[in-house]
């Protein structure tokens, strides 16, 4: 059986692309949210660059879940599977198959903004697990938390390292709504990229494919379309850098000549002077003690980390307390 529930009103998106856009671009120094990298082009390319060599962060999540489903569903005993994002992905399969097997498990709820790809994710998930109930939330994962279903004990899924895409405080205002919304002895289950040598973290996220700076680009083609902006997208270069002190990778784009672009849906003229940068998404790396102080601080304790064979990346279970 399949239910949605929508959440967000049929202009959320475009009216958040305003507000965005407005904010970014008028800013001292510009950026955009990371999000609007994500029409159907921007998940193609996404897509191309899990497969690529470099990116390296899919493969070792994928590892670990391969050898750790099994024991995630005997540690949770789950009924319920949350997961804040895609939910027709290999990964969300192998946890959908630990938890089935352990023989608990009787609702997955996928989160989403996107309706359309809930539903068609939500459709696929249902189509090869029958037995189970999808009831998929169209919804923001920053705003609609506490409108999530599912019996008790449930686990809420976070992975692919997406945390990283937030700011500290970011995070500890969605790790402290995660912990709102679980009841005492539910799960949060958390996929993060560890801190390793640079050249290893700068190589994938600067594929020599050119691929991430295509799929970083297209923040400008989404700007474009919806809102008629004039964005030479060829005259913008990808840059990603290692920022040491704040352990993160910078992804950013630099104009190569001076322009004016004009964005008519939202009356803005906006400037950029030749070699000056705008940000679009930073990509925080972890370590366990960073972690663990983090979710303590929320109201999490530790039950489980894992790693794939090289240490790349780390899967933690969180107990709410």
């Amino acid at each position: 059986m399949t239910l949605i529930d929508v959440h967000l009103t049929p202009d959320y998106a475009s009216r958040a692309l305003r507000e965005d856009v407005r904010a970014g671009l008028t800013a001292d120094e510009k950026w955009l949210p990371p999000k609007w990298f994500y029409d159907a082009r921007g998940s193609e390319l996404f897509e191309e660059i899990t497969r690529l060599p470099e990116y390296y962060p899919t493969r070792a999540e994928r590892e670990i879940l391969q050898n750790r489903a099994g024991d995630i569903a005997a540690i949770t005993k789950a009924h319920t599977l949350v997961e804040l994002g895609s939910g027709s992905s290999e990964k969300t399969r192998l946890l959908l198959d630990g938890l089935r097997e352990r023989g608990t498990l009787t609702t997955f709820v996928p989160l989403d903004v996107s309706e359309s790809a809930l539903r068609e994710a939500s459709d696929a998930i249902n189509a090869d697990y029958p037995e189970l109930d999808v009831h998929g939330v169209v919804g923001d994962f920053t705003a609609h938390l506490d409108k999530l279903p599912g019996d008790p004990p449930r686990i809420v899924a976070f992975l692919g390292g997406t945390i990283g895409n937030l700011l500290p405080a970011e995070r500890e205002t969605f790790y402290a709504s995660i912990r709102d919304v679980l009841e005492r002895g539910e799960w949060l289950l958390l996929g993060t990229d560890l801190v390793k040598d640079p050249a290893t973290l700068v190589a994938a996220y600067d594929d020599s494919a050119g691929v991430t700076a295509e799929f970083n680009r297209n923040v400008l083609r989404v700007i474009n379309r919806q809102l008629g902006a004039d964005f030479d997208v060829d005259a913008f270069s990808h840059v990603a850098i290692w920022d040491a002190e704040n352990e993160w990778i910078e992804m950013r784009l630099r104009a190569d000549r001076a322009m004016r672009v004009l964005i008519p849906e939202v009356h803005l003229e906006v400037d950029f002077a030749e070699g000056e940068e705008l940000h679009t998404e930073i990509s925080a790396k972890f370590n366990r003690q960073r972690v663990e102080g983090e979710l303590d601080k929320a109201g999490f304790a530790p039950a489980a980390w894992w790693t794939d064979s090289e240490a790349r990346f780390a899967l933690s279970l969180w107990q709410a307390v």
